[in-house]
C-alpha cells in the first residue's frame, strides 16, 4: 500500500536544480552563460579602476567598520573618497588612513597638523567617539602620520548602506547563501 503523502516527496522543487539546469545547456547555451557572467565582473572592475583615476584614491568607497566616529559616521555607512595629493590637509578633515602592519584602513578625524616649510605635513588623529588620539593605533614608535598613510578623504556618504558587507564579513554562510540565490536567480531568468 502506498500512502499519498510520499507520493512526489523526493522530487526537487521547481527551479532550483540548478546542476540540473546546467546539464540540460548545450554547449553554446554555457558559453553564452560564462561570457555574461565575465562581463559582468569585468565591468564592475572596470567601473571599479575608473573611479580609482577619477577620484584619485586607491580605495574610492569604504565601509564605516567601527562605532568610532559616532555621531559623524555609523557603524555601516558607505564612505566616498577622494585624494588629490596638492591638497593639503588640515585640521577638522575626515581621512581614511592605512597603518604599517594592519590590513583595514581606519576612518578618523584630524585634530592636530605640523607643516614644515619644506612642505612636509604630520598629522595626527581621533575618532569623534573615541577620548584619547590614535598614536596607540600606530605602529609602534610613530606619533605622527605622514601624506603616505592617507588613503583618502571623506567627502560624502549613504547611511547604512555597507551593512550588507559587514553582515557578509560577520557571517560567511550568509554570503555563500547569497551567492546561491544569486545564481539561481541568472538561471530561472534564461529559462523564463
Amino acid at each position: 500500500m502506498v500512502r499519498a503523502s510520499t507520493v512526489g516527496a523526493h522530487l526537487p522543487a521547481p527551479g532550483f536544480d540548478i546542476f540540473g539546469d546546467l546539464r540540460k545547456m548545450n554547449k553554446r547555451q554555457l558559453y553564452y552563460q560564462v561570457l555574461n557572467f565575465a562581463m559582468i565582473v569585468s565591468s564592475a572592475l572596470m567601473i571599479w579602476k575608473g573611479l580609482i583615476v577619477l577620484t584619485g584614491s586607491e580605495s574610492p568607497i569604504v565601509v564605516v567598520l567601527s562605532g568610532s566616529m559616532e555621531p559623524a559616521f555609523h557603524r555601516g555607512d558607505l564612505l566616498f573618497l577622494t585624494y588629490f595629493r596638492e591638497d593639503p590637509i588640515r585640521a577638522g578633515e575626515i581621512v581614511v588612513f592605512k597603518v604599517e602592519g594592519r590590513d583595514i584602513p581606519i576612518v578618523h578625524r584630524v585634530i592636530k597638523v605640523h607643516e614644515k616649510d619644506n612642505g612636509d605635513i604630520k598629522f595626527l588623529t581621533t575618532g569623534d567617539n573615541n577620548e584619547v588620539d590614535d598614536r596607540g593605533l600606530y605602529k609602534e614608535g610613530q606619533n605622527w602620520l605622514e601624506k603616505k598613510d592617507v588613503v583618502g578623504r571623506a567627502r560624502g556618504f549613504l547611511p547604512y548602506v555597507g551593512m550588507v558587507t559587514i553582515i557578509m564579513n560577520d557571517y560567511p554562510k550568509f554570503k555563500y547563501a547569497l551567492l546561491a540565490v544569486m545564481g539561481a536567480s541568472v538561471l530561472l531568468k534564461r529559462e523564463s
